[in-house]
Formats: structure tokens, C-alpha cells, sequence
């Protein structure tokens, strides 16, 4: 995982969503783990091998894996 850039899940909106982006790309705002995983299969990682607890490859700011605003 070391070859992979590094992705950060930003802290939740006020308005709803995470920000992700990998690097200086934004990949878009999730609202929910799957959100995250389409964003992680789009950027050519591998979805199946990803641990989004994995701090090495994930960096959460605001909240971990488990913080996702509510459905709006």
C-alpha cells in the first residue's frame, strides 16, 4: 500500500458529506462508506485490498470511519 498516494476523508459539512481527495485531487463528497469505496475503486485502488481504518493509506480528519452525517 505504500505505492498508493495517500487519501483523506475531510470532517463532515454542515451541510452534509465528507470531502475526499487524494493528493491536491478533490474525488468528491461522500455521504456514506460505499460513497468512499466508489471513490477509492475510481482512483485505481482496490477496493477489495483497502482497510479504510487503515491509517497508512486513510487519514480521517473530524471523525473516523463510523462519523457520517445524517441523510439529509
Amino acid at each position: 500500500m505504500a505505492d498508493h498516494p495517500r487519501v483523506v476523508v475531510h470532517p463532515p459539512s454542515p451541510t452534509g458529506g465528507r470531502r475526499v481527495t487524494v493528493g491536491a485531487e478533490i474525488l468528491g463528497i461522500a455521504y456514506g462508506p460505499r460513497d468512499l469505496a466508489e471513490f477509492l475503486r475510481r482512483a485505481g485502488l482496490d477496493e477489495d485490498v483497502i482497510d479504510a481504518d487503515d491509517g497508512r493509506l486513510v487519514e480521517w480528519r473530524g471523525g473516523g470511519p463510523d462519523v457520517w452525517p445524517p441523510a439529509q
